[in-house]
């Protein structure tokens, strides 16, 4: 049987499966039964077998691209590991269980509402639609973390910041579901906990839109045992806890006795059975603790975390300092390390700049199986760590456009258009690309900057860098990106044959 027809077969099998009530139904039955030791050893035995052998990229039958299918392997390997440690220790509950895999099944194996959408979107764009959003709903915090990259709290009480009103936010879901298919949300901050409109909190949209999953990014100490409670009842909702390495490197930024308070809700998110991860901010301080084994022993190991998301430091937000910034140097060490920490140790691990060749370089603006940032003032941008104002929804919705109308905006289109040039989202690369160097801000800081002198985006007030465009940021930068290019195409071309 050629592999097309064993696609479309499997296909077929998944839609049916997550989609049909006899298939769900049956599917529930599975999960229950993987809460069998005998049973749940030998399954996950025969689908790590079948990862093992199996082709998970859709370029992995051309010459060269070997690399980044045993990338993708290594990821699947590890999110399976990850899911039978949670059930194997019941920090996993069945009901959770069975509504997480039934929203990714329904996510890998689209419904044909969904599909409708998604087709539609290419008949009026030319490309799919992104995959997913970012979601700011806030700027209030109860925190005041030294270098927030939002720079949230400030000049406003915990509760009380700028948010974003229910009704726009609620609008924003929706479109995002009927105009593009989308069903994966992420919310980052300000702290997202702090959210209040009309009466409502975030997890109010939560449940509304129980078709959808939900990320959050939290510092973890307003998590407490009826939030947890609450998240267990809902299902479609994991949290990643922000830490900084162990207990001196996160009261260090965070303030002290922040750690022990997030422990704590890992604790409670354990009993409630609720998946979590953690979020880690990458700096040249802490480049080579973030990763080391006593930290994973802690997180992962012992309190149980399923994933992690590494984020490098971005001079943006609360007091950008430059000397933050991860050195060019300790850059392939660190991605060494994160790729060894993923196969060895099978823990799914996400660093989109040291793994940009997994997402095909940057997946900003709105790209193709991208995503967009929209923040508590409803400013449309690029990306979470591109802090430059592509559109307003207020604005878009006061002249009866929709969520289609902030994505056409011409910042977010030459955006695109760069990605396009470099390779980026196309699995074809160009004689451009090095999808190891994906960032505009970071890797290529000219283009950027030639990019906002053209384009003119109004800069996300408190957040976006006040010296992009002087003499010694720009030299700095770009002295940065020279560096790391240096050190990194090398490795490109050895590692990923072109």
């Amino acid at each position: 049987m050629s592999r097309n027809k064993t696609f479309m077969r499997f296909t077929a099998l998944g839609r049916h499966l997550f989609h049909n009530r006899a298939g769900r139904n049956l599917l529930d039955l599975f999960i229950g039964m993987l809460y069998i030791d005998a049973v749940r050893k030998v399954v996950f035995a025969l689908a790590d077998s079948w990862i093992q052998r199996g082709s998970f990229w859709r370029g992995s039958e051309r010459p060269g691209w070997g690399r980044i299918n045993s990338h993708y392997q290594q990821v699947a390997r590890a999110a399976l590991h990850s899911l039978e440690r949670g059930i194997g220790r019941k920090t996993l509950s069945p009901r959770v269980a069975r509504i997480i895999l039934h929203l990714w099944g329904g996510m890998m194996f689209p419904s044909a509402a969904r599909q409708e959408a998604v087709e539609h979107f290419q008949e009026r764009h030319g490309c799919k639609p992104p995959w997913f959003l970012v979601i700011s709903p806030t700027r209030a915090c109860n925190l005041q973390c030294e270098g927030c990259y939002a720079n949230a709290g400030a000049g406003s009480a915990p509760m009380t910041g700028e948010s974003l009103p229910w009704e726009v936010l609620d609008r924003v879901v929706t479109e995002a579901k009927q105009q593009w298919g989308v069903r994966l949300f992420v919310f980052s901050g300000g702290e997202p906990l702090c959210y209040r409109s009309q009466g409502r909190d975030l997890l109010d949209i939560v449940e509304k839109n129980k078709d959808c999953l939900f990320l959050m990014f939290t510092n973890g100490t307003l998590l407490g045992e009826e939030t947890a409670e609450r998240l267990a009842r809902l299902g479609n909702l994991t949290p990643a806890l922000s830490v900084e390495g162990l207990e001196a490197q996160t009261d260090e930024r965070r303030g002290e006795r922040t750690q022990r308070r997030v422990l704590e809700a890992m604790q409670r998110l354990r009993v409630a059975g609720v998946p979590f991860g953690i979020s880690m901010t990458v700096t040249q301080a802490n480049c080579g603790q973030v990763l080391a084994d006593d930290l994973l022993n802690l997180y992962f190991d012992r309190e149980g975390a399923f994933y992690g998301f590494v984020f490098q430091y971005m001079p943006i937000g609360r007091a950008p300092n430059l000397d933050w910034m991860p050195a060019p140097a300790q850059r392939i060490p660190f991605w060494e390390r994160s790729w060894q920490v993923v196969r060895e140790r099978r823990l799914f691990l996400l660093d989109f700049l040291n793994h940009g060749p997994l997402v095909e370089g940057c997946i900003a603006a709105g790209r193709e199986r991208g995503y967009l940032h929209i923040d508590w003032r409803g400013d449309v941008m690029p990306c979470v760590f591109l802090p430059y104002v592509a559109a307003n929804l207020h604005e878009v919705y006061s002249r009866g456009g929709t969520l289609d109308d902030a994505w056409q905006t011409p910042f977010l289109q030459a955006i695109r258009t760069w990605q396009s040039r470099h390779g980026y989202g196309c699995s074809r690369p160009s004689a451009e690309s090095n999808w190891m160097l994906p960032c505009p801000f970071r890797d290529h800081f000219g283009d950027l900057r030639d990019l906002v002198e053209a384009m003119a985006p109004q800069p996300q007030a408190g957040v976006a860098p006040e010296g992009l465009l002087e003499e010694a940021f720009c030299s700095w930068m770009s002295a940065y990106g020279r560096e790391q290019e240096r050190l990194v195409q090398p490795v490109w071309e050895r590692e990923y044959p072109q």
